[in-house]
């Protein structure tokens, strides 16, 4: 994913995701001989980057071997597996080994597999039968004291999974310090809360080309799944200013109850619109001063 961030634009503008593009086809064709081959291999029906690019160590340089082929289930799809091998709509193979790779409900399928169930009885998996509904990607309304880690509307799979994994723990671990300290044994966010998060959360997808493709980010290898972007968008910093930011104003957006009392601070977390935190922060990877210090005729150009 890191490629993505060299520049600024690439998962925010058509233009400049097709020149990027461009570019990675044109790697794909210098390093696989069969033309055939390697235009089957480029990315064209998506934006480059809206599903996971693939980290190269010899996997394209493995389709010129003698003994290797690519079979395009696009122009040929899977019929059935057969007693040796696999049927195609228009060959059939023999193997002596198939290992299946065909993907996996991602970010909430481990979650809906479990038989959690909140207040009244309802259970998660009912919930988010339209798709994920969270506070921070870290709790959701309906279920005290569920704390999902790296779950949706979080950066997750967009980031370093370890380091994002570790930002979870630290925010949970600050918020079971919090409520022993004063007396509370429940947390769980408020409706206001958490519509506006997913409000959020929406906005930042938007104006990304992220939801342009059929990608496991918004279930699309899932029959029936909810179409809907997974993950937070706007970027880890912003995430993460945003989480302290809730628990400096003692746990902003969360009900807190238990045997010292009851108190919620109610409201939604504010953050800047996502294309203004955009132009921010391209402005800041440019190291352009200050606006205030430059004079008149500079400022308006």
């Amino acid at each position: 994913m890191e490629v993505l961030n060299l520049y600024t634009d690439v998962m925010s503008n058509t233009l400049a995701n097709n020149d990027f593009a461009e570019f990675i086809r044109g790697k794909i064709r210098s390093i696989v001989r069969d033309p055939q081959t390697a235009e089957a291999l480029c990315p064209t029906t998506y934006p480059v980057g809206a599903k996971r690019l693939c980290l190269d160590t010899n996997y394209y340089a493995t389709f010129n071997l003698p003994h290797v082929r690519l079979v395009n289930l696009q122009d040929q799809p899977l019929v059935s597996v057969t007693e040796t091998g696999i049927a195609t709509a228009g060959e059939s193979f023999e193997f002596d080994t198939i290992v299946f790779a065909t993907g996996f409900d991602a970010i909430t399928g481990a979650v809906a597999a479990v038989d959690i169930v909140g207040r009244d009885g309802l259970a998660l998996k009912d919930k988010w039968r339209h798709g994920p509904s969270t506070y921070l990607g870290l709790m959701t309304e309906g279920f005290p004291n569920l704390f999902l880690i790296a779950g949706p509307h979080s950066p997750s799979v967009l980031s370093n999974m370890a380091v994002s994994i570790e930002q979870h723990l630290d925010f949970v671990a600050d918020a079971l310090t919090y409520l022993r300290a004063h007396g509370f044994d429940q947390i769980e966010p408020t409706k206001l809360a958490e519509a506006g998060w997913m409000r959020h959360v929406d906005d930042a997808a938007s104006i990304t080309l992220f939801p342009q493709a059929n990608s496991w980010y918004v279930g699309a290898n899932i029959p029936g799944k909810p179409r809907t972007f997974m993950a937070y968008a706007a970027g880890v910093d912003f995430y993460r200013m945003a989480c302290d930011e809730v628990a400096a104003r003692e746990y902003l957006g969360f009900a807190l109850s238990g045997p010292g009392g009851a108190h919620c601070n109610d409201g939604v977390i504010r953050r800047l619109q996502p294309d203004v935190q955009m132009v921010l922060e391209q402005m800041a990877l440019l190291d352009l001063p200050p606006m205030e210090s430059l004079p008149p005729e500079q400022r308006a150009r």
